[in-house]
């Protein structure tokens, strides 16, 4: 299981990487383990506006339906509509053409809520 050091990652297992004032977001390589097989994902629109810890969407699998929050409050500049007809992409490359959304993030000190890859990884060693 991968777990890249560069990003920062949330206890219901989305990814972040920040780039300026956005943020890019997805779920990580143990989330779509757990998933298994991704059949379908459902993407926010553009330009709607999310607080930190609302659903942003889901992804489906053939096992359950989870959904993905957003790890900070702000706007959604884009969303990965590749995966409307290639969901797999998520299981396939969770880290880079399995990104779900970019956020354009209004509160900077949402930021020091997420975990570094390290405490990312105790989580994940504990059983989280």
């Amino acid at each position: 299981m991968r777990i890249p050091t560069d990003l920062l990652y949330t206890e219901t297992h989305e990814w972040v990487r920040k780039e300026d004032h956005q943020i890019t977001v997805g779920i990580t390589d143990y989330a779509q383990t757990q998933l298994r097989d991704i059949v379908y994902v459902d993407l926010p629109e553009k330009g709607k506006r999310f607080k930190k810890g609302d659903p942003v969407g889901s992804v489906e699998s053939v096992k359950t339906v989870s959904d993905i929050f957003s790890p900070v409050s702000g706007i959604v500049i884009d969303a990965n509509l590749d995966l409307k007809d290639q969901p797999q992409l998520i299981n396939q490359d969770p880290y880079g053409k399995g990104w779900i959304v970019r956020i354009e993030f209004t509160e900077d000190n949402e930021l020091s809520d997420l975990l570094s890859a390290k405490q990312y990884e105790e989580l994940l060693s504990k059983g989280e």
